[in-house]
C-alpha cells in the first residue's frame, strides 16, 4: 500500500540567514486530502528529509492564525504571492514552488521582515488618536453608507502581498505602497480620525507617496481580501488635489 501513496513534489527556495545566498531544495511529501501548503511544510518539519533522502534542516516560515487573518504566512507560491494557509495543494500545479517575497528582506527561508510596511503606516499616521477623549462621551456615528465601504478597507491584514505585486515597490523607489495609501483613506473617513486628515495628506504628498504610484493595478488583483485598493488610490488623488488647493490659497478656501 505504501507504494501506492500519492506524493507531492515541492521545490523550496531556502536561505540560511539574511546575508546568505539562496538555494533550492526538493522534497517529496505524502499527500493527504484537503492539504494546504502549511500542512505540507509541517510534514517537512516533522520529517526533514529531502527528495534525495538526505537529512536537512526543517524549512522555516512564519504563521499565526492559519485562517487568513494575520497575514504572516505570505509567500510566493508557483510565482504568485499569496497566503500559504489558504493555498490548497489540489489547486496548485506540481511541482509546487515556494519562494519568499523578495520585496521584503528575507530573514530565513520563506520568512521575511515586513517592518517597512509598519513603518509606512507610521509615516502616514494610520491610526485614530483617542488619547484624552475617554471623558468626552460617545464618539460621532459613521453614516451607514460610509461604514460599508470603510469596513472593506479595514480588512487589511498587512500581509504584504500587494507590495510584492506592485512594480513600483522596489529597491530603486521609496514608494510606501498601496496598503498604506488605502489605510489613509480608511482613517480619514473615521469621524474622529478626520481631525488629522490634513497631516495624513501632507504625508502622502511627501517623498514615496501618491506620486510614486504607477497605476499598474497589480495590487487590487492580488489582494487576498479583495480590498478595492485602486478605488482608494483614485479617491486619495482627488483629496490630494483639494488639499493642495487649500494649502495654496489658505484655510479659508473651500472646494
Amino acid at each position: 500500500m505504501a507504494e501506492d501513496q500519492k506524493m507531492i513534489k515541492m521545490i523550496i527556495q531556502r536561505q540560511d540567514e539574511p546575508e546568505a545566498q539562496p538555494y533550492e531544495e526538493e522534497f517529496d511529501i505524502p499527500y493527504r486530502d484537503n492539504m494546504n501548503v502549511i500542512s505540507a511544510l509541517m510534514e517537512i518539519r516533522r520529517n526533514p528529509v529531502n527528495a534525495k533522502g538526505e537529512e536537512t534542516t526543517p524549512v522555516y516560515w512564519d504563521m499565526g492564525c492559519l485562517e487568513e487573518v494575520c497575514g504572516a504566512c505570505s509567500m510566493v507560491i508557483n510565482g504568485k504571492a499569496m497566503q500559504s494557509c489558504t493555498a490548497l495543494i489540489d489547486q496548485l500545479e506540481q511541482p509546487v514552488r515556494l519562494e519568499p517575497m523578495r520585496t521584503f528582506p528575507v530573514t530565513r527561508d520563506l520568512a521575511v521582515d515586513r517592518s517597512q510596511m509598519f513603518d509606512s503606516l507610521k509615516q502616514v499616521k494610520a491610526w485614530v488618536p483617542i488619547d484624552g477623549t475617554y471623558d468626552l462621551g460617545e464618539g460621532q456615528r459613521m453614516p451607514e453608507s460610509k461604514r460599508q465601504w470603510a469596513y472593506e478597507l479595514s480588512k487589511c491584514m498587512t500581509c504584504g502581498v500587494c507590495l510584492e505585486a506592485c512594480p513600483n515597490v522596489n529597491d530603486n523607489s521609496d514608494f510606501i505602497g498601496p496598503a498604506a495609501l488605502s489605510q489613509v483613506r480608511l482613517h480619514n473617513s473615521h469621524p474622529t480620525g478626520e481631525y488629522h486628515k490634513a497631516e495624513r495628506m501632507e504625508a502622502l504628498l511627501d517623498e514615496g507617496g501618491l506620486q510614486n504610484c504607477g497605476n499598474s493595478q497589480n495590487c487590487v488583483q492580488s489582494c487576498p481580501k479583495g480590498i478595492p485598493l485602486t478605488t482608494s488610490i483614485a479617491a486619495l488623488n482627488r483629496e490630494a488635489t483639494v488639499h493642495s488647493f487649500k494649502s495654496f490659497f489658505g484655510s479659508d478656501y473651500h472646494v
